[in-house]
């Protein structure tokens, strides 16, 4: 679910596409993991694009609705859909990412 000022809307509402859901929920389990969103070139290295791919990602997620960030301010980006309404974080080879890390 995505939160609208205080609510949240069913993950049916959001819309996201397959590889927009791998971006979320890598920010979403960077961001458990180390206690800090991922920079750009974190994301870079792990879906193996370019600087301006990343960054028009980023763009297209923030215009949905999907993520917020805050300008001027390194690695502030902040997922926006509940954490239950992500998909499962497919490793390179497609398979899913084994992790003991609880949601919160």
């Amino acid at each position: 679910m995505k939160q609208v000022l205080g609510q949240c809307r069913p993950s049916s509402e959001l819309g996201f596409t397959s590889k927009q859901g791998q971006y979320l929920a890598f920010i979403y389990a960077y961001t458990q993991v180390t206690g800090r969103p991922p920079a750009e070139a974190d994301l870079q290295r792990r879906f193996h694009v370019s600087p301006p791919s990343v960054h028009q990602m980023i763009l297209t997620l923030e215009r949905a609705g999907l993520i917020r960030r805050q300008p001027g301010v390194a690695r502030s980006i902040e997922v926006l859909v509940d954490p239950d309404a992500l998909p499962t974080l497919r490793a390179d080879n497609g398979l899913p990412v084994k992790s003991s890390v609880q949601r919160y």
